[in-house]
């Protein structure tokens, strides 16, 4: 698996004196590789942080940056970093579309944040009505670019997103990531913890969702192999399911998670990346269409390409515990609910809109 800032080097080699990707041995990432990635909601919590490290990438030649207000600032800021990609802001729907044009990939961590006491149903509401018309932008200027929908709930956007890109005649599932990288950046971080294990080589596919209950660690499968007695199961895996709520009871009421969204969602970009620079050996775990369950989307890790998810790694599934798979049972039901909430918003929007 990569890891951002770990295995993969690409990172580390952009504060080098020669910014050049370095990449595993057998893999056929081009050093010349150079792609354009849009912010969409870049002056916010999640997105100054995560222009940062998307700055840093040697993968990067342009970086564009927009947001209702406060962007121009945050390039300015953002430009006088020696990274070879150029910065460009983009202020309000006026140069949104100018924003889109040519971009390979595009991150949307926009909205509201979280606050204590809100769950990320309570969200929907204003993020959907987001999440839609960026998406429409999206569609209209740069259907092709991978997108990556970090805006909560992402249980409800992504299917949002794909509805809005049905609509529009542009839909392909295997360019629409709902990023879920936060559940195995905290999964793995909190199992290296709890075991005493070298954190660059534990990983912890998380499959399900993106919220709650939905959040599903498959302890059994970590790498490198290590037991678990079913009280360090059920304490690990509330503790990942309840770390966004963690996060924002501790800034008691002044932000949720942004510094580990934004390293969780770079570290997606940088695996992004090296699959359209031709790098054989990536694997997440998002939040896509899927065919794995009954549901119509589902987290759960995948091999990523040139084209975007090339395959979907079903062998995490066989062979759980029972916890495992009551859990995983346990979950359905309410992830279904939030897909469905995600479609039936656009079709009601559509109706409404058709109405007038």
């Amino acid at each position: 698996g990569s890891s951002f800032l770990g295995r993969n080097a690409s990172l580390r080699a952009s504060v080098a004196p020669r910014i050049v990707p370095k990449a595993k041995s057998g893999s056929q990432i081009s050093p010349e590789a150079s792609y354009k990635v849009a912010v969409l909601g870049a002056a916010g919590g999640i997105g100054q942080p995560l222009g940062l490290l998307i700055k840093m990438s040697p993968l990067v030649s342009e970086l564009h940056l927009y947001d209702i207000a406060n962007v121009k600032g945050v390039a300015a800021d953002l430009s006088h970093c020696n990274t070879p990609s150029q910065v460009l802001d983009f202020t309000g729907p006026s140069e949104l579309a100018n924003c889109l044009k040519g971009v390979d990939v595009v991150v949307i961590p926009a909205g509201v944040p979280r606050k204590p006491g809100m769950t990320r149903d309570d969200l929907f509401n204003i993020n959907a009505s987001i999440v839609k018309s960026l998406v429409e932008a999206v569609a209209d200027n740069c259907p092709e670019a991978f997108i990556h929908i970090i805006s909560n709930p992402v249980n409800s956007t992504v299917p949002i997103a794909a509805e809005v890109l049905k609509q529009k005649g542009v839909y392909n599932p295997k360019k629409l990531f709902g990023v879920t990288t936060l559940d195995v950046v905290r999964a793995n971080t909190f199992v290296a913890q709890k075991k005493n294990l070298k954190l660059i080589d534990v990983d912890v596919p998380v499959v399900g969702g993106h919220a709650g209950i939905t959040i599903l660690p498959l302890l059994s499968k970590t790498m490198p192999s290590v037991t678990f007695t079913d009280e360090e199961t059920e304490q690990l895996t509330k503790r990942i399911q309840n770390a966004g709520t963690e996060v924002v009871e501790a800034k008691a009421g002044a932000g949720s998670a942004t510094l580990s969204m934004a390293y969780a969602a770079a570290r997606f970009v940088e695996s992004s990346l090296r699959a359209l620079a031709g790098d054989p050996d990536v694997y997440e775990c998002t939040f896509v269409q899927s065919e794995l369950t009954e549901l119509p989307f589902f987290a759960s890790r995948v091999k990523l390409g040139k084209n975007g998810v090339e395959s979907i790694i079903s062998a995490d599934l066989e062979g759980v515990t029972e916890y495992e798979a009551k859990a995983l049972e346990a979950l359905k039901s309410e992830l279904k609910a939030s897909i469905e909430k995600g479609i039936e918003f656009v079709h009601k929007q559509q109706t409404a809109a058709a109405s007038v």
